[in-house]
């Protein structure tokens, strides 16, 4: 009897002891845990082997504990050392963007995400990262990181003999001499078969073939059909269109019907307003032919598709100086030469012989050391410097470097410009497949 005491006695410390053990084993804390798997992860890392070491960080980054950070970081390094092996490069990505879209997520993982896209020459992908990052940071070196990348271009392949500005998503181009529209990337609109076209606007464009006058619209449809003989016509938009008949500029709407006031020159409408010739002296009207600027002088500033007039400025030439005006009213000083505004951003002028821009106040923006310029569109603005053309920034800063004949304003993140093939249309990475600035 007291033998089989003594065995139960013994059996019950041998009980004790496991339970003890298993006890010590499963007190380990979560953060111990963690750095058991990474210590054991970096023992295989050490001789190359990572695939097995994989696994381990994995199990170690699923903990939330202290070492969460030091077993993501890792991993990290695990996956881009076997990012060639399939699926890797998914999972690198996927935990990127677990780590970004944290709550306090800090600036540099955004850089490394960035900097991975660039690397595999996706630069789309860099740019989004980057936004967002300086959206949740305000982080200075991704302001910078994004500055210098996001002005990356890409080259259409098509080509023109002859192009001009760009208008309401869509620019006129000419082929074999013979006139249609393309959109802003440089993909035909309405094929090139006609002695003319206007700009588009409202769905249809002015036209003329084989001596007729008609409007087609987007599908090359026509719309409407000019019954009087006009020997030209210039440029549509606000739903008007100038026509020459009779020797006088006359006005007539999309349809046609045209307007009983008589001009001996006429521009474009734009914001309402147009250049217009009485008198053999030039003023601004609006859509109803009242002279918001009187007809009194030599010239009003216009750009090629003869518009003059944005964000209440217009440009004014009046005994070789040319005088800006801003709601009807005078600013600043005068000009040798100018740029109309655009919609948005500086206006080119020139001083001295040199081109610089200014704002709505005439303040110097940019200074005057360009041989020629357009006004900006998207922050950007065509300069010349010696015989090339490139484009800078706002602040002035040479962004996409000169090595252009001839260019153009940016439009919906593209811009013509013209190369040894002939036009072509460059588009900034940023704005591929419908992204913006």
């Amino acid at each position: 009897m007291k033998r089989k005491a003594q065995i139960i006695v013994g059996a019950g410390c041998v009980v004790l002891l496991i339970i003890s053990w298993v006890i010590a084993i499963s007190s380990k804390t979560t953060a111990e845990k963690q750095l058991d798997l990474i210590h054991q992860a970096a023992e295989l890392a050490s001789d190359g082997i990572y695939v097995l070491a994989v696994p381990l960080l994995e199990e170690a980054a699923g903990y939330n504990a202290v070492h969460t950070s030091a077993a993501e970081t890792d991993l990290k390094r695990a996956y881009l050392a076997l990012i060639d092996t399939r699926g890797y490069s998914r999972k690198y990505t996927g935990l990127l963007e677990r780590q970004m879209s944290r709550k306090g997520a800090q600036p540099d993982v955004f850089v490394e995400a960035a900097n991975y896209y660039l690397g595999i020459s996706r630069t789309q992908e860099a740019l989004v990262v980057l936004k967002d990052g300086i959206e949740k940071t305000g982080s200075e070196k991704l302001i910078e990181l994004y500055e210098s990348n996001r002005y990356t271009y890409e080259t259409n392949r098509t080509t023109y003999e002859l192009v001009a500005a760009m208008y309401n998503s869509t620019v006129q181009v000419r082929t074999d001499g013979l006139w249609g529209l393309a959109r802003t990337d440089g993909s035909e609109l309405i094929p090139c078969e006609y002695e003319k076209i206007s700009t588009f606007s409202v769905d249809r464009a002015i036209v003329r073939k084989n001596g007729e006058v008609f409007a087609v619209n987007s599908g090359n449809n026509r719309v409407a059909k000019l019954h009087e003989n006009a020997i030209d016509f210039g440029n549509y938009a606000n739903d008007r269109v100038p026509l020459l008949i009779d020797g006088s500029w006359r006005r007539a709407n999309g349809d046609f019907t045209i307007g009983a006031s008589t001009f001996q020159q006429l521009g474009m409408y734009s914001g309402g307003y147009a250049a217009a010739k009485e008198g053999g002296y030039w003023g601004v009207i609006d859509t109803a032919s009242k002279w918001l600027i009187p007809a009194e002088y030599d010239e009003i500033i216009q750009d090629e598709l003869g518009r003059c007039y944005a964000r209440g400025a217009v440009f004014a030439q009046k005994g070789g100086a040319v005088y800006l005006f801003v709601e009807g009213q005078q600013v600043g000083e005068a000009y040798e030469d100018a740029r109309p505004f655009t919609d948005e951003g500086y206006a080119a002028v020139m001083r001295n012989g040199k081109w610089g821009f200014i704002d709505l106040t005439g303040a110097e923006m940019v200074r005057f050391i360009f041989d020629d310029a357009l006004s900006y569109g998207q922050h950007l603005a065509a300069v010349k410097t010696d015989s090339l053309w490139g484009y800078i920034n706002l602040t002035g800063q040479v962004v996409i470097e000169p090595v252009f004949i001839e260019a153009k304003s940016f439009s919906q993140g593209s811009a013509p410009v013209l190369t040894e093939r002939g036009w072509q249309f460059i588009t900034l990475l940023e704005y591929k497949k419908g992204a913006s600035l």
